[in-house]
């Protein structure tokens, strides 16, 4: 776990452990606020695709909305939050997986303002997007470098994009970095490098975050290693879908991510992800942080004991008395993004199962090809059948 390298934000992320069962069965915070209202950001599971629901109190906002068939399960999710009024409505790119269901939202909440890039798109998608406003009457306000925007005492500054004409839609990406007291977010839509290095040139100080939202879903056209190491955040969120034909999130930002010991949070493995701030810390829903060796806080029953990379052998334990089942748990190689998944299979209590790779002999059978990197960190992540993470192993 890597050391806090500020100690005056006073920064320390607490994670529960916890499965989400719905969009409206979200936990209570347990966080203290002595400044007022708890900040939520909801980094909403809509596949392929990017939407956040960010909450302070009575006011709200929301950065992209989805593919056009998920307008209805964010206008939903939104709704089981007890909002029916947006202050803010951003809709960084016009690409359908970032707007495709702003349509449905903007007919179906009230919104304040709506802040859209000066770019266009000639698709059925985004008509519909202009259609909507046009019926709602409301007006898009084009994003300005440095503009600053207030949602209940927290803050929010533009911080792209810094030009006119851009040869990629993504890089009229609105980036947006949201301040809550002592805690930090950086939201960079689709942005790819070119926008990364405008914004490394203009604003490099504004950069550093606490939780970046990764760009373009974890591609490598986006999240430069020097944008990166500005940001220099503590946890990444990717939103991506499993299986999904572009390969998302690429191997080469994993790596990049766990070179620099962030914790990675995925939409396609977690599900939605929620990340509460008092203004002096952080409150996470799926694991606990791990702070000096590689067990959490909370100890789970199910651990993994050992990763030895040599001789691509994972060893797992059970160290309570009763029986789990392990069908359709997953193992996961963090810098390789490969995922094993496991059969029908009881692991008693206090008994260790092996999961081998390699032509390795063992008890579960990961198949011939090498799994695990010798070079490089390559931390194991245990999830159990509801996707929720169980236990990470830092080498």
């Amino acid at each position: 776990m890597k050391n806090f390298k500020k100690a005056s934000m006073f920064v320390f992320i607490m994670i529960m452990i916890f499965s989400l069962m719905g969009c409206e069965d979200i936990i209570d915070t347990n966080l203290d606020s002595n400044t007022g209202d708890i900040l939520e950001i909801h980094f909403i599971d809509v596949g392929q695709a990017d939407s956040i629901f960010i909450k302070k109190g009575q006011e709200a906002m929301l950065i992209d909305a989805g593919n056009n068939k998920d307008g209805k399960t964010v206008v939903e999710y939104i709704k089981n939050q007890n909002v029916s009024k947006l202050n803010y409505v951003i809709g960084t790119h016009p690409h359908a997986d970032h707007i495709g269901g702003l349509d449905d939202v903007i007919d179906n909440l009230d919104i304040d303002k709506l802040i859209m890039p000066n770019a266009i798109s000639n698709t059925k998608t985004f008509e519909d997007v202009l259609d909507s406003i046009d019926k709602k009457g409301l007006k898009i306000t084009k994003p300005k470098v440095g503009d600053r925007y207030t949602l209940n005492g927290a803050e929010f500054i533009v911080l792209a994009p810094n030009g006119e004409s851009y040869e990629s839609l993504n890089d009229y990406s609105v980036v947006v970095k949201l301040i809550d007291g002592e805690t930090s977010f950086l939201f960079t839509g689709d942005a790819e490098a070119l926008s990364e290095k405008e914004m490394l040139k203009s604003n490099r100080n504004l950069l550093k975050s606490d939780v970046l939202k990764v760009g373009h879903h974890g591609s490598v056209t986006s999240t430069s290693q020097e944008f990166l190491d500005a940001v220099d955040p503590y946890i990444a969120v990717i939103s991506s879908e499993t299986g999904n034909s572009y390969g998302h999130p690429h191997k080469e930002i994993i790596e990049r991510l766990t070179e620099k010991n962030i914790d990675i949070c995925r939409t396609d493995l977690q599900g939605t992800i929620i990340i509460k701030s008092n203004g002096k810390s952080l409150e996470f829903n799926h694991k606990e942080i791990v702070l000096n060796n590689n067990s959490p806080v909370n100890k789970p029953d199910v651990v993994i004991s050992n990763v030895d990379k040599i001789e691509e052998i994972v060893t797992i334990k059970n160290n309570s008395k009763d029986e789990i089942n392990l069908e359709g748990w997953k193992l996961l190689s963090v810098t390789g993004n490969q995922e094993y998944i496991f059969p029908k299979y009881v692991l008693k209590g206090g008994e260790v199962v092996t999961v081998t790779s390699g032509n390795k002999e063992g008890d579960l059978d990961w198949g011939s090809t090498n799994i695990w990197n010798n070079t490089k960190s390559d931390p194991a992540v245990l999830y159990d059948e509801a996707g929720k993470e169980i236990f990470r192993f830092n080498d």
